[in-house]
């Protein structure tokens, strides 16, 4: 008896014996060497389950293939694994991971094939592995095989294929390749049929563990995004609640003025009122606008409906209303002369992401000042910017400056209200055409506010689209 030091049992201990040369003695010579072939299986299999043992350790299913690359090869010699899965109902394979001792790797993940029709598909319906021990003539035989064509790129010579079936139902393939010709001429089908029943149980258990994995990861990234919804509704209504009432309360307090008789309000102080009202009205409306945007961008019912602009009348008619509107404060609104072209953009949303820009530009620069637009083309793309006059931007503004409810040290020079959402829907509109947006400001020497939009050239390009969330 002997025992074996990696799980201390006692195994029977064969031994040489002589025996005569009749007929007694060749029987006597075959059961030895039955014995000792059964003790070298028996220690075999003994190995083959410390090794599922130890790699079954795993949880996720790249850990079991790295250690079936690590450990398998004392039963196994290869120079790559490759492991596919079926997927669509079994119609098709797909390359799920692949390791060698050499590189690059020609069929790696991501490679897919049809699986009816194919050798596979024999493989998985009859259970038995497939051994080629000459790739080159099995190429020319299948000239048709794109795999096979990419693996003896890599140096393959000979494979073995095993079929993996987890509780009566298949669900994908090992490949073990060797860069030698014939590497599994002598192999025993046997025991590989032993090894391959512990793989369809090890990788069906990481399959199943990494999707529950995958899930997890989806139901918490949702989750996060219902906290950050909710966070976004509170928001609404903290805003609604502090930016509403003020003005609100300001046309009660006009309107009760208006309305008692016991007051004789000479006309310019009445005048004034009005236009007080007005002024209060209408931010209230801007600011249920821009909350009823937001709310459409979340909920996803925000579309755009792209089509090619000509850019320079486009600007030129924006920028004219805009330079009537400035006049009130004595400043300019100029545009810069702009090369002929067209880009692709949703002519509302665009004028709402210029009259933004233009008229942060007015609000918050000095009297008297000049706010310029101007627009080139850049790679492929336009560049549009509007420069101010304005006090600039600290950086710890620039950080918070496209995020919803914004405040921000910079104050408007006019008294003007802002609802601190405009420049969040601006970069959603900007973002949702495929284009960029951002400012370069220093305190003390105004800001300019750029976005690119996609060329005429490029329509194909621009997603036709719901604008994306936060």
């Amino acid at each position: 008896m002997s025992i074996d030091d990696t799980n201390n049992v006692l195994i029977p201990q064969t031994r040489e014996i002589r025996f005569p040369t009749d007929e007694i003695g060749r029987i006597g010579v075959a059961i030895q060497e039955l014995a000792q072939n059964l003790e070298t299986r028996y220690r075999e299999l003994q190995k083959i389950v410390q090794i599922t043992a130890r790699v079954n350790a795993g949880l996720f299913l790249d850990e079991i293939l790295e250690g079936v690359y690590r450990d398998f090869k004392d039963f196994i010699p290869y120079d790559r694994i490759g492991f596919s899965l079926i997927e669509d109902d079994g119609k098709s394979i797909k390359a799920r991971w692949a390791k060698a001792d050499y590189a690059p790797l020609l069929l790696g993940r991501g490679y897919t094939a049809q699986l009816a029709g194919s050798t596979l598909e024999i493989i998985i319906n009859s259970g038995q592995p497939r051994i080629i021990n000459d790739l080159d003539a099995y190429a020319n035989e299948k000239p048709e095989s794109g795999s096979t064509k990419l693996i003896l790129e890599e140096g393959i010579c000979s494979s073995l294929t095993c079929p993996l079936i987890a509780n009566g139902a298949p669900i994908g393939f090992m490949f073990f390749s060797s860069r030698r010709r014939n590497m599994y001429a002598s192999i025993h089908v046997d025991i590989f049929q032993q090894i391959a029943g512990q793989l369809s149980v090890m990788v069906e258990k990481g399959r199943l563990v990494a999707e529950l994995a995958a899930q997890k990861l989806e139901l918490e990234r949702k989750n996060d995004e219902l906290s950050r919804l909710n966070d976004l509704k509170n928001s609404f209504l903290g805003m609604a609640a502090h930016d509403l009432r003020n003005p609100i309360g300001n046309i009660l307090m006009a309107m009760s003025l208006l309305t008692n008789k016991k007051f004789v309000l000479p006309p310019e102080e009445h005048e004034e009122i009005l236009a007080e009202v007005d002024k209060q009205a209408h931010y209230m409306l801007d600011l249920l606008d821009d909350l009823l945007d937001v709310s459409h961008i979340e909920s996803g019912k925000f579309t755009l409906n792209p089509v090619p602009i000509d850019l320079e009348s486009f600007l030129r008619e924006v920028v004219q209303r805009h330079h009537r509107l400035a006049e009130a404060k004595g400043s300019v609104v100029r545009l810069e002369p702009v090369a002929r072209g067209e880009a692709i953009a949703d002519p509302m949303r665009l004028r709402q992401v210029l009259d933004n820009l233009i008229s942060n530009g007015v609000k918050y620069s000095p009297a008297a000042s000049e706010i310029v637009v101007r627009a080139e083309p850049e790679q492929g793309d336009w560049l549009v910017a509007v420069q101010d006059q304005g006090p600039g931007l600290t950086l710890d503004d620039q950080k918070r400056l496209f995020q919803d409810f914004a405040r921000l040290s910079a104050k408007p020079t006019g008294g003007e209200k802002s609802t601190g959402l405009g420049l969040a829907i601006t970069r959603r509109v900007i973002e949702a055409h495929g284009g960029r947006i951002g400012v370069n400001s220093e305190p003390g020497q105004g800001a300019t506010f750029w976005f690119t939009l996609k060329s005429g050239e490029k329509r194909e390009m621009v997603k036709g689209c719901e604008l994306p969330p936060v």
